[in-house]
């Protein structure tokens, strides 16, 4: 049974910075492809960082980039975006993809295949 759990999410102020992680149970990063995503209450689901199975390329949103760090780390069970100068617009839910589609589009929710349930980004 995979299970992918996100941890790390809570209330910041705007320029503050948090550390989010995805855990995975049942199942291996190693040869995957995983990324963040983010959904504000309202918007549509948008991606926001993804790192390749390979760790050679990572793929940031433009909003986001220079500002946010995704990573993993062996032996390949936990990815991580760490996340700073937080703004109001980077308030929603995270969550975390996996997937081996290919070729793919890394924004893109369907080249996915697993979803972990989302930790809550408050910024103030």
């Amino acid at each position: 049974h995979v299970q992918l759990v996100e941890s790390g999410g809570g209330s910041v102020q705007a320029g503050g910075s948090l550390r989010l992680s995805c855990a995975a149970s049942g199942y291996s990063f190693g040869g995957r492809r995983v990324g963040w995503f983010r959904q504000a209450p309202g918007k549509a689901r948008e991606g926001v960082a993804a790192i390749t199975r390979s760790n050679a390329y990572t793929y940031y949103a433009a909003s986001v980039k220079d500002r946010f760090t995704i990573s993993r780390e062996k032996p390949m069970t936990s990815v991580y975006l760490e996340m700073t100068e937080l703004q109001a617009e980077d308030a929603g839910m995270y969550y975390c993809a996996a997937g081996q589609k290919w070729p793919f589009t890394w924004s893109l929710q369907f080249d996915y295949d697993y979803w972990g349930r989302g930790t809550q980004v408050t910024v103030s």
